[in-house]
């Protein structure tokens, strides 16, 4: 005979469901994927948007404006950050041409495609460009403003940890000269608009950098017990101190009220290095979707939206930079649409 429930502990009980429901879906909106397009033979954008939708990824980052890409994420409820290529940071100094870019990627596929972010240039800070990212960011923040979204669309900027002098311990996080004289008044901006700053975060590049003081698994997520003791703060693995630091630095220039969108984080499944290997990449990223619902020991309860580079395997990633064949290797899935590795997104 089944139990007899009481209406008081029926309701309960579907209430107690509901919650639970949605701190799911809170979690899995925490995560987005990075659309990479550097290869020869990767699947048609329709098709990509569809695999977006199937494998239930509700976010993604675009580098740029691509027309095709953007037709087909009409009415997909994906949320997009649309990146504005470093190439057009100049041209996007001219308030007019600004205003043209607006209208033609973001006002004539709003309100179908749900734009939440501009990225304006990604990783030129510091740099020879890097005097041109906030003039650039205002013309387009101008331009969002006078159609009515300042409030829908935030206008941001992409970092990468390089712009920090001081890493640790993350408390002392801390820009480098370079980087601060362009990013203090780029948070004030920021600050004001309640804009995130946007951050490319990848343990791996710092682990394979210092293999001699970091620890693979503090790298991967799996250290069984704190590392790194800071002050009030404990670390049990390395992406949070990387974020964290960055905070530190935030604050260090008037920005303790601007969040961190965490706009690129991943691990390569190939490339030649010893660690770049499928099982490293899974666990590093099936962790990380775990990890950031609950945030980092200085935000501690609060999901860190988070973006993993990339959708695809790209082979017309160049490989004469400082992670070589690894570039190409970042990819879940391979250009025929099967999974490089198993990974759930919920």
């Amino acid at each position: 005979m089944a139990a007899i429930r009481s209406p008081t502990l029926v309701v309960m009980m579907l209430v107690l469901g509901l919650l639970v429901a949605c701190l799911d879906v809170a979690g899995a909106q925490s995560i987005g994927v990075c659309y990479g397009m550097s290869g020869s033979d990767l699947p048609p954008k329709p098709e990509v948007i569809e695999m977006y939708k199937t494998q239930n990824i509700g976010r993604m980052r675009l580098y740029d404006p691509n027309q095709e890409a953007l037709s087909a994420l009409r009415g997909s409820n994906i949320e997009v950050i649309l990146g504005l290529p470093n190439d057009k940071l100049q041209q996007m100094t001219s308030e007019s041409e600004a205003k043209t870019w607006v209208q033609n990627n973001v006002l004539n596929y709003y309100p179908d495609v749900k734009f939440v972010y501009i990225a304006v240039s990604n990783e030129v800070i510091p740099g020879g460009q890097a005097q041109l990212v906030l003039p650039a960011m205002r013309n387009i923040y101008s331009a969002i403003a006078a159609a009515g979204l300042q409030g829908q669309i935030k206008v941001s900027t992409a970092v990468d940890s390089g712009v920090l002098g001081v890493s640790f311990p993350p408390s002392n996080g801390s820009f480098t000269d370079a980087a601060r004289a362009t990013l203090e008044p780029i948070v004030q901006f920021l600050a004001s608009n309640q804009a995130p700053l946007l951050a490319n975060v990848y343990p791996y590049i710092s682990y394979i950098d210092n293999t001699g003081s970091i620890q693979l698994p503090y790298a991967l997520f799996t250290s069984p017990s704190v590392v790194v003791n800071d002050g009030q703060y404990q670390y049990q693995n390395l992406f949070d101190a990387m974020v964290d630091a960055l905070y530190s630095a935030l604050e260090r220039v008037g920005g303790s009220s601007v969040e961190i969108v965490v706009s690129e984080s991943g691990w390569p499944s190939g490339g030649g290095n010893p660690v770049a290997t499928v099982e490293n990449a899974r666990t590093y990223n099936q962790n990380l979707i775990q990890h950031v619902k609950n945030g980092t020991p200085k935000r501690s309860g609060k999901a860190i939206q988070t973006y993993i580079f990339a959708m695809f395997n790209e082979n017309q990633k160049p490989t004469d930079g400082h992670l070589g064949e690894a570039e190409r290797h970042f990819g879940l899935f391979n250009p025929d649409k099967s999974p490089v590795y198993q990974i759930n997104f919920n």
